[in-house]
């Protein structure tokens, strides 16, 4: 018999090996690194816990920075990566009790909280300003379809590792 944990670290593998496959779905950006690599994050933190949700949506940026060459260097990533499981421990919490408010505030968090903290690496406004409707846009659409996938999840009666604990 498989256990509780052993089914969530698999689940955890399969949200990851779709954030590889998202991180492949560019939106348009000056960096390209704006992708659907963070939707599975999303699913897994409110399906298995805001830890293996933040693992995630991490790795789910390094594939997407990856995949382009880490533009804004490998430091200034592994930042905006911890930025992501942030969010995503952010979108579980507040995704258990309003997951509209979830995806609001997960895609304010990543569409104008994230480009303005890379003021502090020395990105100017500029960069901001031309990257902030990209990732507002790209984070609502990864928000928007963690919602309605956990949704029907939800409504087909499939188990919540998260509430099983």
């Amino acid at each position: 018999m498989v256990s509780q944990k052993t089914r969530a670290l698999i689940l955890c593998a399969v949200f990851i090996a779709l954030s590889v496959v998202g991180a492949s779905i560019k939106v348009p950006s000056p960096t390209g690194t704006v992708a659907f690599d963070s939707a599975p994050g999303f699913i897994a933190a409110l399906l298995l816990g805001p830890s293996y949700g933040a693992l995630t949506a991490a790795l789910g940026h390094i594939f997407t920075s990856w995949n382009t060459g880490f533009p804004l260097t490998l430091p200034v990533h592994l930042v905006i990566a911890a930025e992501m499981a942030f969010f995503a421990f952010v979108f579980a919490a507040l995704g258990k009790r309003n997951l509209p408010l979830a995806a609001i505030v997960t895609s304010a968090l990543n569409g104008i909280v994230a480009p303005a903290s890379m003021m502090l690496f020395g990105f100017g406004v500029a960069f901001f300003l031309s990257m902030v409707l990209p990732l507002t846009v790209a984070s609502a659409l990864n928000a928007l379809a963690a919602t309605f996938i956990y949704s029907a999840v939800k409504r087909a009666g499939v188990m919540d590792y998260a509430d099983k604990k």
